[in-house]
């Protein structure tokens, strides 16, 4: 269950809380009726209702049959939002490009909130399927992307995000420390690009490059397989070689903020 407002930090305002509660449940679970948002959230089917009219009037969500559920109008922010993102129809081009040249899977990602967003997915015709979706955050310490874009962040963002960390071990090979993620992005900006060895999803490799200027990253471009053909000698003599060209052409065409 959700935390309720009581349960909440800081100066925030309770009624927009729920009308985020209640489209964070409707994004998760697709169409849920009055009584099931009432009782996820522990609020009065007088309070949710209240909400749900409000959230109809701005077109946000619709109701049906099977109950409420999000809008069309979701899709038109969320292009507004991925079109803000740089110069988004190279970052798509060149991802699928890379995910059709291997086969595999490659993605773009961003940092949000201390973690890694999803902006662009393609899968190749040999990929594997993972738990990313366009969208979706990540952990930035255990995945290839997360880490490569946090060495490259200001010190200061970086400091900020690594002191926030809660290193949860999500495999055996998870990093678990600050001292260790710190050896990480040194690692990472010698070589010019990050590696998740399996660190996210057990059996899955990850290979990142950043998509930046002198002072700036944008985010950074990945490929992602399992390890039976991720050997490190390939994601460092190879795949390394293919994301660092692929974020050498979107730097080429971005705007940078």
């Amino acid at each position: 269950m959700r935390k309720t407002d009581e349960e909440q930090s800081g100066r925030k305002i309770r009624s927009v809380g729920i009308a985020f509660n209640i489209i964070d449940i409707l994004q998760e679970s697709g169409p849920t009726s009055l009584t099931e948002l009432a009782n996820e959230l522990n609020h009065s089917k007088s309070t949710i209702h209240n909400h749900l009219r409000t959230l109809e009037d701005r077109q946000m969500v619709v109701r049906g049959d099977s109950g409420y559920r999000l809008s069309l109008r979701i899709l038109e922010i969320a292009t507004c939002v991925r079109e803000q993102v740089g110069n988004y129809d190279v970052i798509r081009d060149e991802v699928n490009t890379l995910a059709e040249e291997t086969g595999e899977i490659a993605q773009f990602g961003i940092e949000e909130h201390g973690k890694v967003s999803y902006l662009h997915k393609r899968r190749g015709d040999r990929a594997v399927e993972t738990a990313s979706r366009v969208g979706t955050q990540q952990p930035i310490h255990s995945t290839a992307l997360g880490k490569t874009i946090l060495a490259y962040l200001p010190s200061e963002r970086t400091s900020e995000i690594v002191a926030n960390v809660e290193f949860e071990e999500i495999t055996p090979k998870t990093i678990t420390s600050r001292a260790e993620l710190y050896e990480d992005l040194e690692t990472i900006r010698d070589q010019g690009y990050g590696i998740d060895d399996e660190e996210n999803i057990e059996g899955l490799r990850c290979v990142a490059a950043p998509v930046k200027n002198e002072e700036t990253v944008l985010g950074a471009v990945s490929l992602s397989g399992p390890s039976r053909r991720f050997t490190v000698e390939k994601i460092h003599n190879d795949l390394s070689e293919q994301v660092q060209r692929a974020a050498n052409v979107i730097e080429l065409n971005t705007k940078f903020a």
